[in-house]
C-alpha cells in the first residue's frame, strides 16, 4: 500500500472507526485525538490515549499481513511476553496494543543478559508452533529452505541493480553470487542442529522491547520468520561488539540441555551469517526492488553485501 493512503482521509476514517469499535469492546474510550508518529512504505503506527491508557494501531502492508495473526499467537502462548492484544483484523493486517512501559533504549543499545535470556525462553516455548506459524505465513527461513532462499535474494536484487544500480553494484551481486556452494554448506550443517526451528523476530534490538511491571515483552514483530533461533543474534551481536561472547554465552544457555557448548556455539555463528540471508528477504518484501523509495531503495543492496564484505559503488 502507498503511503499516501495510510495517510488518506479515507483511511483514516475507517482505521479510527474500528480503534474506537476495539476499545468499546474492551470496556475502554478514547480520551484524545488520533495521531501517526511513523508512516513507512511497509506500514503506520496511529497512537491514542484512552481510559485505560495509551494503545497503538499498527497496520501492515500485504508484505507483512502475518504479524498481527503471529503477535497474537505469541499472546496465546506465551502473554507476558508480548503487548496485550486489544483487537485484531487480519485481513486489514491491523493490531490494536496496549501500551505497557517504556522501551529499553534506542536501536544502538546493548540488550541485557537477562533480556536475552528471556527472549530464549520465550522460542523454546514457541518452537513446537513453528510448522503452524509457516502455514499461518510467517516467512520460513529454516535452514533447509536457506540455499533456495539465498537464490531469491540474489535474483531479487540482481534485478534492482539491473534498472537502477550504480558503478560496482554488479561486482557486490557477482561476489555474493559465488558464496552459494558455501550457504548450501553451511546451511546443511545448521539443518543437523540438535536445536529445533522457532521464531526469529528478526530485528531484535532495545527499542523494541519493553520492560516494567515485572514483565519484559517483545513488540514489532514485522520482520519475523521462522529459523532456527540463532538467526535472533545477527542484530544484538553486532550491536554489542566486544561484549558479544558474554552475551552469547547468556543466552546458549537457556538451550543447554539440547547440546554441548560448543555444539551450540558453533551453530550460532553458521546461524548468524545464514540471518542476512532473511535481513534481504525482509528489505525486499517492505520496500520492493522498483527504486521509488529513494530513503530505502538500496537497502537490500546493502543487506545482500553484508553476505560478502563487498560494498557497492
Amino acid at each position: 500500500m502507498p503511503e499516501d493512503d495510510w495517510t488518506s482521509a479515507g483511511w483514516w476514517a475507517a482505521a479510527t472507526a474500528w480503534l474506537d469499535a476495539m476499545l468499546a469492546t474492551a470496556g475502554l474510550r478514547r480520551c484524545g485525538e488520533v495521531t501517526q508518529p511513523r508512516v513507512r512504505r511497509w506500514g503506520t503506527v496511529l497512537t491514542a490515549p484512552t481510559s485505560g491508557g495509551r494503545v497503538w494501531l499498527k497496520a501492515t502492508g500485504p508484505q507483512g499481513r502475518y504479524e498481527p495473526a503471529l503477535h497474537a499467537g505469541i499472546a496465546a502462548t506465551a502473554p507476558r511476553y508480548v503487548p496485550d492484544v486489544l483487537g485484531l483484523d487480519a485481513e486489514r493486517g491491523w493490531l490494536l496494543l496496549r501500551d505497557h512501559a517504556p522501551d529499553l533504549g534506542e536501536p544502538g543499545d546493548l540488550l541485557p543478559t537477562a533480556v536475552l535470556v528471556r527472549y530464549a525462553r520465550l522460542q523454546r516455548a514457541l518452537g513446537p508452533q513453528a510448522d503452524a506459524l509457516v502455514a499461518a505465513g510467517v516467512p520460513d527461513m529454516r535452514p533447509a529452505v536457506l540455499p533456495q532462499r539465498f537464490d531469491e535474494a540474489v535474483a531479487a536484487v540482481a534485478g534492482f541493480v539491473e534498472r537502477h544500480g550504480r558503478d560496482g553494484d554488479r561486482a557486490v551481486v557477482d561476489a555474493v553470487r559465488v558464496l552459494r556452494p558455501t550457504v548450501v554448506e553451511w546451511s546443511e550443517q545448521l539443518a543437523a542442529s540438535p536445536v529445533p526451528a522457532s521464531v526469529d523476530h528478526g530485528d531484535l534490538h532495545a527499542r523494541n522491547v519493553l520492560v516494567g511491571g515485572g514483565a519484559v515483552r517483545f513488540l514489532d514483530w514485522g520482520d519475523a520468520a521462522v529459523a532456527h533461533p540463532f538467526a535472533s543474534l545477527l542484530v544484538p551481536s553486532r550491536v554489542a561488539g566486544a561484549q558479544a561472547p558474554r552475551l552469547l554465552r547468556a543466552y546458549l544457555a537457556a538451550f543447554a540441555d539440547l547440546a554441548s557448548i560448543d555444539r551450540l556455539t558453533a551453530d550460532a555463528g553458521l546461524a548468524i551469517q545464514l540471518a542476512r540471508i532473511s535481513r534481504v528477504l525482509t528489505w525486499v518484501r517492505a520496500v520492493g526492488v522498483d527504486g521509488a523509495d529513494p530513503r530505502f531503495a538500496r537497502a537490500p543492496l546493502d543487506a545482500l553485501a553484508e553476505l560478502s564484505g563487498t560494498t557497492g559503488g
